[in-house]
């Protein structure tokens, strides 16, 4: 036998954002549970949230729309996450930096399938079949990268780094993390050194 829907109370007026946000609570569930974001089709959500496939399409004209909204999501929570450790880490420049990188990985770490989702674009199709425009996907991660650029110029206007150009090395510090937590999820029998985020964060902040 087939699995049927949930069951699911109709919407007062107005609550109408709250079926939006399940929805794409559902595709978050979905990717969690699987691992495989090919699980996420209208179909598989709509019966995950108790609702008409047809339903799906007041909030999302496709499956790819989706997608990037969960995907907006993680980012915002990836930002908050890193604000969270700054604020917790007080005035101390290279603190902060420190703090919010290993909040970064930490994220990775915490949400691996997500993370994965971010940024492996496999769930992305030609843009011209979808509803999803270029500058949808441009920004994505943009406040992320504000803040690691706020870190490093907090380290080079205390005089505690030598940066000469904020904006190339926020990016280079972002892929330097990205990759570490990469290569941490994919080869988990590595040796890595107990210090390897330190050197590397150090090296690509060009702390004195």
């Amino acid at each position: 036998m087939s699995e049927q829907p949930a069951t699911r109370s109709r919407n007062r007026r107005g609550e109408g954002a709250r079926l939006r946000d399940e929805i794409v609570a559902a595709a978050a569930g979905l990717i969690d549970e699987t691992g495989d974001e090919s699980a996420v089709t209208l179909r598989s959500v709509a019966r995950r949230v108790g609702i008409a496939a047809p339903s799906i399409y007041r909030h999302f004209p496709d499956q790819p729309s989706i997608m990037l909204a969960l995907v907006q999501q993680e980012f915002d929570g990836l930002a908050e996450q890193l604000r969270a450790a700054l604020d917790a880490a007080g005035a101390d420049p290279v603190e902060r930096l420190f703090a919010g990188c290993n909040a970064y990985l930490q994220f990775a770490e915490d949400h691996p399938s997500r993370y994965r989702l971010m940024f492996g674009g496999v769930w992305m199709p030609a843009l011209d079949d979808t509803s999803i425009t270029e500058s949808d996907l441009s920004t994505l991660g943009d406040a992320s990268i504000e803040l690691l650029t706020g870190m490093l110029s907090g380290c080079v206007t205390a005089g505690l780094a030598t940066s000469t150009d904020l904006q190339a090395d926020a990016i280079a510090l972002w892929l330097g993390l990205h990759g570490l937590a990469h290569q941490r999820a994919s080869t988990v029998s590595f040796p890595w050194p107990p210090d390897i985020a330190e050197r590397m964060i150090t090296a690509l902040a060009h702390l004195k």
